[in-house]
């Protein structure tokens, strides 16, 4: 009888089960649903259909560019993306504000206008495009281009994961391991790069998962030529307004799989990261 009290209270409250229902709802209907349409569209002719349809060779083609290009970007934005970090939290740099908003300027302009900076940058009629075709490089409608777009749209994603993790490295390692008479590469290796290695990597995996799925920069750069430089979100786009919806489908699938193979592996990594932290 005495623990009756203390039971109604912890017993969720009507605003409280309206609260969690209203979010399930909404999450349900703006995420979940739509997957499953897509799934069930890409799997309505059956699963030799779905086959024929990822299997086709400008799909495989599609398919490749964007995974490939997407690994490429990854790359790079672990390597660099973790030294322009360790540039605005380690070292005193000029306009570091500034900086530090140009990182963060991909996620606030829509990617259309990245693609258009880009071609109007690297374009054949650009002087910085006409002198690297001359030296037979091409960037727009090529490519490279690609490449220079995802690395453009995935900027913070590897900056801002590591920002945080440099800052709470405690300085009094950093002093322990210089008083050992370890190097600047040494007390890196030992101190900084088991810090920020979990969190550059889930980084680099949500950047390429975010490169898969680029669409606004790549239609206007890349020139979507088909076994060349079209790629997979670009090829959905093509199937739907050519009428074959569930062609588009399949191929969605295709990237929905490996979106959330790779936000699963990013969330493991993470919770990873935390338990060694805590």
């Amino acid at each position: 009888m005495s623990n009756a009290p203390a039971a109604e209270a912890l017993a969720p409250g009507r605003a409280e089960r309206a609260a969690r229902a209203g979010v399930l709802a909404y999450v349900l209907l703006l995420v979940a649903v739509p997957l499953v349409a897509v799934a069930h569209l890409g799997f309505a002719d059956g699963l030799a259909s779905f086959w024929e349809s990822v299997s086709a060779p400008q799909v495989r083609s599609a398919l490749w560019l964007t995974l490939w290009s997407a690994f490429v970007v990854a790359v790079i934005n672990a390597l660099l993306g973790t030294a322009t970090a360790w540039v605005l939290v380690r070292y005193r740099l000029p306009a570091k504000s500034l900086v530090s908003a140009l990182v963060d300027l991909p996620l606030a302009i829509p990617t259309l206008v990245a693609g258009i900076m880009i071609a109007i940058l690297y374009g054949p009629t650009s002087a910085i495009g006409s002198t690297l075709s001359g030296w037979g490089i091409d960037v727009v409608f090529a490519q490279p281009g690609i490449v220079l777009a995802l690395l453009f749209v995935t900027l913070p994603f590897v900056v801002r994961a590591v920002e945080p993790v440099l800052l709470e490295i405690d300085p009094a390692e950093e002093e322990a391991a210089i008083v050992l008479g370890a190097g600047p590469w040494r007390t890196f290796r030992t101190v900084f790069l088991p810090a920020i290695a979990p969190a550059a990597l889930s980084g680099s995996i949500r950047s390429l998962g975010r490169a898969l799925g680029e669409f606004g920069a790549i239609v206007v750069v890349a020139g979507n030529i088909p076994f060349r430089t079209l790629t997979a979100p670009v090829l959905v786009f093509g199937e739907v307004e050519s009428g074959a919806p569930r062609s588009a489908a399949a191929v969605s699938v295709v990237l929905l799989a490996i979106a959330l193979a790779l936000h699963t592996l990013a969330r493991f990594v993470e919770k990873k990261a935390r338990r060694r932290h805590d």
